[in-house]
């Protein structure tokens, strides 16, 4: 018999074994690990290593915050993030965590961060023999009529064994009596009820009571038991026992229905009369306390009826024991199970959970980015645990479903862009489809974190200036400033100017503030020297990499009046400005005596030169145009009139604050030359001098008429091969309206120079290093040496 037992124990644990593989496949077919670990084992037990199991690299278990998804409650168990292993937190009751639930299985989820991981771990509670069976009461007293024949049952009270499986209670015993043996019917769940079977009939005259044990006895090794004292009382004669009139008895049920409804209602009959007949319906031994705090029973109708809150989420179903007895002296009971089930309605609004979110997420991330794990549960059942997960807003986000029920990934549905919207707000809208529907919502907010993506932006470009010359050097003369629609470093701006080697040199007399871009000249413009320039300036970012853009800076050099007129002519062989004219006495009114030449450096009103007398020995006779400079008589000289007259000439510009230079002119006034030649010659050679006279002069005349013709046609030719963009080759912001007083022309090499006033014409250039005063004048003639001198009235 021991064999036999032994031979059995090993095939059932042979079975145990190759479920437990199966299992462990099947798991790990699925990406879940499944251990097993017996309960009331010592904190930090060894539960097993996760990190092996998965293939995780344990040295980024930590950076990556591997942890276990908790609820509220204490955790049961804890993962070591510096090597992957499952311990064990608390003490574990297995049947406080599953109650009678087999297999006890305790599903963890686990977590890593960056990116997002998910692994799912179940861990199977195995029970332990850790309690005995046990009475609800320490003794039982039954009263049994003496006509009960044998094969009377009598229902005894079950004992409780909070242990599961093999370890719950496997038989039970009766202590040696000729009267009685025990039987045990099996109603699952782990449930034998006991019944006292009548093997001879009782004699209530021979004995009046019977004691006896019953002894609960589990399956543990060693078997732990527990005993109830049972006290029998003979009672007289009611022979007949009540009869339910059905088999069974059920009943379907809406959960939530009101107390006071009615669920069913049981009968029964007796064929005893009187008392003995009369029946009365109660809950049985057995029915649970939890069980009379939701239903009644009516004692004399058998109508069950709620009295508690019904829900389908605790209990699907119901089975309670009802008793109906007689009124006998002795009253006989009959027992029927009555099987009530929960209908489920939908009265769970689904809920939402987020596992895992990172809050922050670069604006570069690529479309299928997760941002957030969530997970959603209804305690309903059928089309009403059924639950349909969108995002309510219209945001770049979308719902991604997982391969695990119910769990979705907040992913990216397209390109992000920071500068446009930095943040947002997801809501997550749970509906069920049930009838009417219930749903629920979740908000998380998503924050788009910067990466440098936009280059640095200068308010204006071209940059344009105008600084007035004779600046302060070391001074700030202007400013340029640019944007950078990024955050952080990456918007932080720093500037330095463009110097490229082999270019213009004026670049290394700037400095700029790196800080916010303030421009300094380190050295003082003249506008006489340079009258424009043009330069660059970078924008650069502090990111990485470091994005940057330039602009062109246009500077104009504004013009003072800086220069005082120069004195031209006269021009006396020691500098001076003092010149000596000798006019014939018998000169006409208006007679154009000489010309001051003067010119200023300067341009506009500070270059216009107006001319005055300042002083003259007789202002009758002569006359000066205050903007040509040319000195004409008034009148014809008198024999009164003296020979010498001095005339100091004034010039100044029109600037703000005007500067002036003068110049003497002696006029002289003698006879002329023709009276000096007509005394010397008799009169009869005057008509043979003036035939001579006018010889000459014809000839004179037609040399000037040929070249006059040859020059037109010389000028032509090259104004007809002059190219179309001959004057665009020019400065055009030299021009200036005042009055050109004079200009002096010469020529060196191939090149013809002319010295000028404030006023230049269109067409000529300045020649470096000449003070901005000697102009390179166009000329398609190619002698050399020539010297003009041209005069300009305005």
């Amino acid at each position: 018999m021991e064999q036999r037992r032994c031979e059995t124990r090993r095939e059932r644990q042979w079975f145990v074994a190759f479920m437990v593989v199966l299992d462990i496949l099947w798991n790990g077919a699925s990406a879940q690990i499944r251990y097993s670990i017996s309960e009331e084992v010592k904190e930090g037990t060894v539960v097993g290593n996760i990190a092996k199991d998965l293939g995780l690299d344990k040295t980024t278990l930590k950076d990556r915050g591997y942890r276990i998804v908790t609820g509220s409650a204490e955790a049961l168990f804890e993962v070591n993030q510096n090597d992957g292993i499952l311990y064990v937190n608390r003490k574990i009751d297995r049947e406080v965590v599953c109650e009678r639930t087999s297999p006890c299985l305790i599903n963890l989820k686990t977590v890593l961060e960056n990116p997002l991981e998910i692994h799912y771990v179940a861990v199977e509670i195995l029970d332990v023999n850790d309690h005995s069976p046990s009475f609800a009461e320490k003794e039982k007293r039954l009263e049994i009529s003496e006509s009960a024949l044998p094969g009377a049952r009598f229902q005894l009270q079950a004992a409780r064994d909070p242990d599961g499986g093999q370890y719950s209670i496997q038989q039970y015993k009766l202590s040696h009596n000729e009267h009685f043996r025990v039987e045990v019917k099996d109603r699952g769940e782990d449930r034998k009820v006991p019944f006292l079977v009548l093997q001879k009939q009782l004699d209530r005259e021979t004995a009046g009571k019977h004691r006896f044990l019953l002894t609960a006895i589990d399956g543990g090794k060693p078997a732990r038991s527990g005993a109830i004292e049972i006290l029998v009382d003979v009672l007289d004669v009611n022979d007949n026992s009540p009869v339910f009139t059905k088999e069974l008895f059920s009943a379907t049920l809406r959960e939530n229905v009101p107390a006071g409804t009615m669920v069913i209602q049981v009968n029964a009959t007796d064929l005893d009369q009187g008392a003995n007949g009369e029946i009365i319906y109660s809950f049985g031994n057995e029915v649970d306390l939890k069980l009379m705090d939701l239903f009644s029973v009516d004692p004399f109708t058998g109508e069950i009826k709620v009295t508690g809150l019904i829900d389908f989420e605790e209990s699907k179903s119901y089975e309670i024991d009802i008793q109906a007895s007689d009124k006998g002296q002795v009253p006989l009971t009959a027992d029927k199970s009555v099987m009530i089930t929960v209908v489920d309605v939908n009265d769970n609004a689904p809920d939402i959970e987020v596992t895992s979110f990172s809050s922050s997420i670069p604006e570069d991330s690529r479309i299928g980015t997760t941002v957030a794990l969530i997970s959603i549960n209804d305690l309903d059942s059928g089309i009403n645990g059924k639950v349909i997960c969108t995002i309510k807003e219209n945001v770049p986000f979308t719902l991604s479903p997982s391969l695990q029920d119910n769990m979705y990934a907040v992913v990216t549905k397209s390109q992000l862009d920071r500068e446009n919207k930095s943040q947002y707000d997801v809501t997550i809208l749970a509906k069920d489809t049930g009838d009417p529907s219930l749903s629920s919502e979740k908000t998380i907010s998503v924050v788009v974190s910067d990466v440098n993506d936009n280059r640095p932006e200068f308010s204006s470009s071209p940059y344009t200036f105008y600084v007035t010359e004779n600046n302060s050097a070391g001074a700030s003369v202007f400013s340029v400033k640019a944007s950078d629609r990024d955050e952080s470093d990456n918007a932080l701006i720093s500037y330095h100017i463009l110097r490229v080697v082999g270019e213009d040199k004026l670049t290394s007399f700037l400095n700029i503030n790196a800080e916010n871009g303030d421009i300094m000249s380190l050295k003082s413009f003249d506008f006489e020297i340079l009258k424009t320039f043009q330069f660059h300036v970078v924008a650069s970012d502090s990111g990485t990499p470091s994005l940057s853009s330039n602009v062109t800076v246009n500077v104009f050099i504004l013009d003072q009046n800086d220069n005082a007129p120069v004195i031209l002519y006269p021009v006396s062989a020691n500098g001076s400005a003092e010149g000596v004219e000798e006019i014939p006495r018998n000169v006409n009114t208006g007679h154009l005596v000489t010309k001051v030449r003067a010119y200023d450096a300067d341009i506009g009103y500070n270059g216009w030169l107006l001319f005055s007398l300042q002083e003259v020995t007789d202002h009758s006779l002569f006359a000066l145009d205050r903007y040509t400079g040319q000195i004409r008589t008034l009148r014809s000289f008198t024999e009164t009139d003296e020979a010498e007259h001095k005339l100091v000439i004034l010039v100044k510009d029109n600037g703000n604050v005007s500067l002036s230079a003068t110049a003497t002119v002696i006029v002289k006034a003698v006879e002329p030359k023709e009276a000096f030649a007509a005394s010397d010659v008799k009169s009869a050679a005057k008509d043979e001098e003036e035939n001579n006279v006018t010889f000459y002069l014809m000839i004179t005349l037609g040399s000037v008429s040929a070249l006059f013709l040859i020059s037109i046609i010389v000028l032509i030719v090259m104004q007809c091969s002059k190219p179309t963009d001959y004057s665009s080759k020019y400065l055009q912001d030299a021009n200036y309206d005042g009055t050109l007083c004079h200009s002096i022309q010469y020529r060196s090499g191939d090149r013809r120079y002319m010295l000028v006033g404030p006023r230049m014409s269109i067409g000529s250039t300045i020649v470096p290093g000449s003070n901005g005063n000697t102009l390179v004048v166009p000329d398609r003639r190619r002698t050399s040496g020539e010297v003009r001198t041209i005069y300009n009235t305005v």
